[in-house]
């Protein structure tokens, strides 16, 4: 639960790395300084600011920005260190505000890396300070607590940061307004107003009513015209009441924030591929601060421009914050077509309820008029949408082909050069996500590792999302297909050893689009048939829920059977419920509730209806899986707006062999581990 502190009260942090996210309402200056067991600050290098945004265990913004996210990893911090003190500021050049108190209460959240709120502030009382101090995270009785602060100071950064003792304080003030107004770091506009559900920490999609009278600008603070990501889950996979309703809507899982603070990238620069070695120390610095663009041109887009520990890290960041930008810059355009919409309505009735119109060209000239106004504020609208797709059109395709084998499409030559890797990637591509007005631009749809939920791959739709039709019995064979790409994924993507699949084909039906796993050695058995084989895995794997669960419990997960294989099950069923009795439902239920919690996933390929008639006793299953599907189709929604995005499967292409050498290469891995 969320500890909201008021000025003076403090709360313990349960873990070392954090990210401090801010929402100030107008673009700010966010910085921290570094403060031994008194306060003081020992000399500019243990201050962090846009012109020097990296020291260690800390990384602030390179910009002047209406939203901000720190990067803290108190482990990292030095010794000496006992204050980490979070201080904002209004910049000093520019049209903007010179005091607090003419703009919104800044707010301020300590989240985890998995966007899970320790601890939020909202600074109320600022009158005429124009520098703050938000928050302070101090050392206590081995450990670290934050405080709410909200100290202010009417001298702006100067009088705060003598006030700490620092002799430069002056100098450094000014330093730091110049590299601010010299263009060092890219001021955001402000962002549209604050989301009805009360969180601060994203903006909502603007809205434009009648007295605006234009189209909105972008919806995005990465893109140039406006301001801005969080699960991973902050967009946690929320989903209608019953989970898998015929035409409902779920939400995606990508259990991490939704989108970060990341600097523009160098015009023209060389775009960096190169994935650095983990960091301890400090978070790594994001790539150098954009140089201003050409003018009516944009700073050409880099790969990994987000914040993170890594470069896998930053690109699962970037990725997040692409389908945010998009989801919100789509939004506007909606809005505003619905503002022109309305509008057109209301002047035409406006038309028809004077009898006056009706008599001459009068009637003729005022519907003219209206149908003028709407198409130039749907112009405008589309103008600014396309400029916006344009630039995030930009981006993934400098994006796609950096990405690591994990978060690839099969056709990303990064397969070719796949080998095993040694540790288990932050997340999981299983698809695309499309919007139609943005139909060029594919999103990757990442979820975090180990997976939170089980997937159900649904073969029972029968119309794909452009109208085609597809028959049950090919739905079947593309979800069992779809199935196989993930499974091949999981598998390339752990360490040898680290995953084992398991898989129930009752029939016998799915023994052609089974045969990459099965023929490539990679299957813990043959696939089970028929009802005793399905009795028999299922026993096996709720029996190892058990004993997991009761060691973790007990205290002692040492304590586990010799030969208990401990590493990731998967579980794949084909053909639901065909050879399922009631005893073999039930394990089922229970290895997707708890399974889960102790690495044992469930995979399903199942028609939802074939199983009417065991009535609502599956709708707790249903609801617990990740709803996908073997063709293209809108049932997935994003966490800002909830837009139904286009969710594709990555399948292979037709043809391809990559799938069967990257299982070869996972068989023998797996042969030289058992050695």
């Amino acid at each position: 639960m969320t500890a909201e502190l008021t000025r003076g009260q403090n709360h313990p942090l349960p873990r070392a790395r954090l990210e401090i996210r801010v929402s100030a309402g107008t673009p700010v200056v966010a910085g921290a300084t570094l403060g031994d067991e008194n306060g003081t600050i020992h000399g500019v290098e243990w201050v962090a600011h846009p012109g020097a945004p990296v020291l260690p265990g800390l990384e602030v913004s390179r910009q002047a920005a209406a939203d901000h996210r720190l990067a803290v990893d108190l482990d990292a911090v030095p010794g000496a260190v006992h204050r980490v003190s979070v201080l904002l500021a209004l910049p000093v050049a520019g049209q903007g505000p010179a005091r607090f108190g003419a703009v919104a209460a800044p707010f301020t959240a300590v989240t985890g890396l998995d966007g899970e709120e320790v601890a939020s502030y909202t600074l109320t009382g600022l009158q005429s300070e124009s520098a703050v101090v938000a928050l302070e995270l101090y050392r206590r009785q081995g450990g670290w607590k934050v405080r709410a602060v909200g100290q202010g100071y009417a001298g702006g950064l100067a009088e705060l940061l003598a006030d700490q003792r620092l002799p430069e304080a002056h100098q450094l003030a000014g330093g730091i307004h110049e590299a601010v107004a010299r263009g060092l770091a890219r001021s955001v506009p402000a962002p549209p107003a604050r989301t009805a559900d009360g969180d601060r920490s994203r903006p909502a999609a603007p809205a434009h009513g009648p007295d605006h009278g234009t189209a909105p600008q972008g919806a995005t603070g990465r893109i140039p015209s406006a301001s801005p990501y969080d699960p991973p889950a902050a967009a946690s996979g929320a989903q209608p009441a019953d989970g898998q309703g015929e035409h409902g809507t779920q939400r995606p899982y990508p259990g991490g924030p939704a989108g970060a603070d990341r600097p523009s990238a160098p015009a023209g620069g060389a775009i960096d591929y190169s994935h650095p070695r983990p960091q301890s120390a400090a978070p790594p610095p994001p790539p150098p601060a954009a140089l201003p663009a050409e003018p009516g041109r944009s700073a050409r887009p880099v790969a990994g421009d987000a914040t993170g520990w890594s470069m896998e890290e930053r690109l699962y960041n970037q990725v997040w914050g692409m389908f945010e930008d998009l989801a919100r810059t789509t939004a506007a355009y909606r809005s505003a077509v619905d503002f022109a919409d309305s509008r057109r309505e209301k002047e035409l009735d406006q038309v028809l309820s004077d009898p006056r119109s009706r008599i001459g060209g009068q009637g003729d000239a005022a519907r003219e008029a209206a149908r003028e106004r709407y198409e130039q504020l749907v112009s405008r609208a589309r103008e600014v949408l396309d400029r916006d797709v344009a630039q995030l059109l930009a981006e993934a395709e400098v994006v796609e082909p950096a990405l690591p084998a994990a978060y690839a499409r099969w056709d990303n030559p990064v397969w070719h050069a796949y080998r095993v890797p040694m540790e288990i990637p932050m997340a999981l591509r299983l698809g695309d996500l499309h919007l139609p007005e943005a139909g060029r631009i594919r999103v990757p749809m990442l979820v975090r590792l180990p997976l939170e939920r089980g997937l159900w791959i649904d073969s029972g739709r029968s119309a794909s999302s452009d109208g085609a039709v597809t028959d049950s019995q090919e739905m079947r064979r593309l979800g069992l297909e779809t199935a196989v790409a993930h499974a091949a994924r999981l598998l390339a993507v752990y360490p040898a050893g680290e995953f084992t699949v398991h898989v129930i084909d009752p029939a016998g039906a799915g023994t052609q689009a089974l045969a990459p796993l099965a023929q490539g050695g990679v299957l813990a058995a043959p696939p089970a048939r028929g009802a005793a084989g399905t009795a028999d895995v299922l026993g096996r794997l709720t029996e190892r829920v058990d004993l997991v669960q009761m060691a973790l419990r007990g205290g002692a997960p040492d304590a586990l059977p010799p030969g208990l294989d401990t590493s990731q099950q998967l579980l794949i069923v084909n053909d639901f419920p065909h050879g399922f009795d009631d005893r073999a439902v039930n394990q089922l239920r229970y290895l997707a509730d708890e399974g889960p919690a102790v690495g044992v996933h469930l995979m399903m390929v199942a028609d939802r209806e074939e199983s009417a008639g065991y009535g609502p006793l599956l709708d707790p299953l249903w609801r617990s899986l990740l709803r996908l599907t073997p063709v293209p189709d809108d049932h997935l929604a994003d966490p800002w707006v909830g837009h139904a995005w286009t969710y594709e499967p990555p399948l292979v292409p037709p043809g391809s062999q990559v799938l069967q050498q990257v299982l070869a290469q996972v068989a023998a891995a797996r042969i030289s581990w058992r050695r």
